[in-house]
């Protein structure tokens, strides 16, 4: 069809064609909503699920730093309240109060840290801290800020003892605190190469000191962590934690994980900074990614050599088996015709064994003859007395299904009628056909 330059449109704006586009758009619009109200309620689902998190994230975060508070600081009170809980004046605590606070705030911030320095949550990491500080602080004569310092270190070095060495952080965590309680019995959970005994303890700390010039007392708790981060180090396990989550993939991906769990705390606490939680994250998930995505593109590439060497490797086999083939089929020709000789060569012992076989179960049939025939004797003796005993049963019953036959013929004889003249039919037909084609075959046959 040519145009003369203008639009020109097919319409059928008829009432059928109204009502249905009508329809049509109606069917569009419950298929979109529905799809819609299925999205929202997925969505609300995901969103009540992470409120579910992100409740329970804080709910422990509350108590762990109450626990905190407790062990390295002023047990949430005001200077206030601190001065009149120790029977002092606000001046004469206020040092001792500002130092607690330090303490206290100096954990928080290793806390909060951890996801990079330990690959744990701050949650995990108060747990951690707070099972096993009272001993240190006690150690170390009530000095908070030192405890604080010594107890992140000591968590550092458990994440890289863990992570050097293979060993679960939960095994790690109980050595320490068996520590605490004077237990060196978990001593070589640490593969440090030393066993678990208090002279196995002994001579980790003399080792320290060698290395270090300082003398560790085995009485103290600080002191022997101080001196298991000495051989640590000397072991080229310190620091391992921080190197993996930049650098390596499983540990990347634990420190996104434990990123997140801040995150979930922050979400129901207001007074966490929020944006930094978020950028924690960001920059954890960007670390685990540049980890990940070159070995993903590495294992694809890879994917397509194997594939591109196993074809080369399968025309090869295919090309080396055809050389085969020949053989293959004369050894089986060998083999039909090794079959067939020894048949002919044996078939007067194959007759001669089927031949025994059928007179050995022809015996068999006539030395049970005799048997055969006496059973079947007999049953026909008890069959005939049967019928005698119940003869006019028995002539009842025939004379009942004779008279019923008889009445099924008389009433159905039309339609028997007219079945026998068909297959009458048919018959003549076919044998009008046949009869010819027999006769000429006998007559090529017989001799004229």
């Amino acid at each position: 069809m040519a145009f003369d330059g203008t639009l020109k449109f097919d319409t059928s704006i008829d009432k059928s064609g109204f009502e249905s586009g009508l329809s049509k758009l109606g069917s569009i619009a419950k298929t979109g909503m529905a799809a819609i109200a299925g999205a929202i309620t997925a969505a609300s689902g995901a969103m009540a699920a992470l409120g579910a998190k992100a409740l329970e994230a804080y709910a422990d975060y509350e108590q762990l730093t109450g626990g905190v508070a407790t062990l390295f600081g002023a047990q949430d009170m005001s200077l206030e309240e601190y001065a009149q809980s120790v029977g002092k004046t606000v001046d004469a605590v206020k040092g001792e109060y500002d130092n607690l606070i330090a303490a206290q705030d100096a954990v928080m911030q290793n806390a909060a840290e951890a996801y990079r320095t330990a690959g744990m949550s701050a949650n995990k990491y108060m747990d951690t801290v707070t099972s096993f500080s009272a001993a240190l602080i006690a150690s170390l004569d009530g000095d908070t800020a030192k405890a604080a310092q010594v107890a992140d270190k000591a968590i550092i070095d458990m994440a890289d003892n863990a992570n050097k060495m293979g060993s679960s952080m939960e095994s790690i965590q109980n050595a320490y605190q068996g520590f605490a309680k004077q237990n060196y019995t978990m001593l070589d959970n640490l593969k440090l190469g030393y066993g678990g005994t208090k002279s196995e303890m002994e001579r980790l700390l003399a080792d320290a000191e060698k290395l270090s010039g300082v003398h560790y007392n085995l009485d103290s708790y600080a002191d022997i962590v101080e001196a298991i981060h000495v051989i640590q180090t000397q072991m080229g396990i310190t620091g391992t934690t921080a190197k993996e989550a930049a650098e390596t993939i499983s540990g990347s991906v634990a420190m996104t994980k434990a990123a997140f769990s801040n995150l979930l705390v922050g979400i129901a606490d207001d007074e966490q900074d929020f944006e930094k939680l978020v950028d924690d994250l960001v920059s954890s998930a960007t670390a685990a990614a540049s980890n990940i995505l070159p070995r993903v593109e590495t294992i694809i590439g890879g994917i397509g050599k194997m594939i591109s060497s196993l074809s080369g490797v399968a025309a090869d086999m295919i090309v080396s088996l055809t050389g085969y083939i020949p053989d293959l089929i004369a050894a089986g020709v060998s083999l039909i015709s090794a079959i067939a000789d020894g048949l002919t060569k044996n078939a007067p012992a194959i007759v001669h064994s089927a031949a025994e076989i059928g007179q050995e179960l022809l015996n068999g049939l006539l030395s049970v003859a005799s048997q055969l025939g006496k059973t079947a004797t007999m049953l026909l003796s008890l069959l005939a007395n049967q019928l005698v005993a119940h003869s006019d049963d028995v002539a009842q019953a025939a004379a009942d299904i004779i008279e019923q036959f008889t009445n099924n013929i008389a009433s159905n004889l039309p339609v028997v009628a007219g079945a026998v003249i068909r297959i009458a039919d048919a018959l003549i037909d076919i044998l009008s056909e046949v009869i010819p084609q027999i006769a000429e075959q006998f007559a090529d046959i017989l001799p004229l």
